[in-house]
């Protein structure tokens, strides 16, 4: 939150959250969120070939988000929702996880952990996520010597945010409603 905005009151930062809210919705979902959806390809940012999930796969991702984000159609509905809300930070800091642990280069992975800290991690960061200080120290040191498991502290602690509050909000949001209509 910016600073100046903590000094009003709690009433008028609420009422700015819902308008924030409607207004991601409305730029997002012309007739229907679900239709709109761009699933995430890890390859290449080209939208994949994609089917609607099951209603019986879509009510999985209740309970669990790891269902969620290893269907490529959930993810992009999961995407799609939290950027309507501006707080899409978290998965695309747990996507960039992703894509990391796959580098096999050690050059190439000093490089993409350069950018994950400068993008997500780093005080200040553009799209800067919410972990304590004892974990952003502890990924500030892995990063010393990078390694696979360089993040893997800290995209932990965002999975557990994203389970507790962001699924929680999706779950109850138009975007997920109207998919398993």
């Amino acid at each position: 939150m910016c600073k100046g905005l903590a000094a009003l009151p709690h009433s008028c930062l609420e009422r700015a959250k819902e308008i924030k809210i409607k207004l991601g919705i409305l730029l997002q979902k012309p007739d229907s969120a679900v239709d709109l959806v761009i699933p995430y390809n890890e390859k290449q940012e080209k939208p994949a070939k994609t089917q609607k999930p099951s209603l019986d796969e879509a009510l999985q991702w209740q309970d669990s988000l790891d269902k969620l984000l290893q269907n490529s159609y959930g993810l992009a509905t999961f995407k799609s929702f939290l950027k309507s809300e501006f707080s899409e930070e978290n998965l695309e800091f747990w996507i960039a996880c992703e894509d990391y642990k796959k580098i096999k280069s050690p050059a190439k992975m000093a490089e993409k952990a350069k950018e994950i800290y400068e993008e997500f991690i780093q005080s200040e960061a553009p799209k800067e996520v919410n972990i304590d200080y004892f974990t952003k120290d502890i990924t500030m040191k892995n990063l010393v010597e990078p390694s696979l498991s360089s993040f893997d502290v800290a995209q932990k602690r965002i999975h557990a945010l994203m389970e507790k509050d962001s699924l929680p909000r999706f779950v109850r949001s138009e975007f997920y409603q109207e998919l398993v209509k």
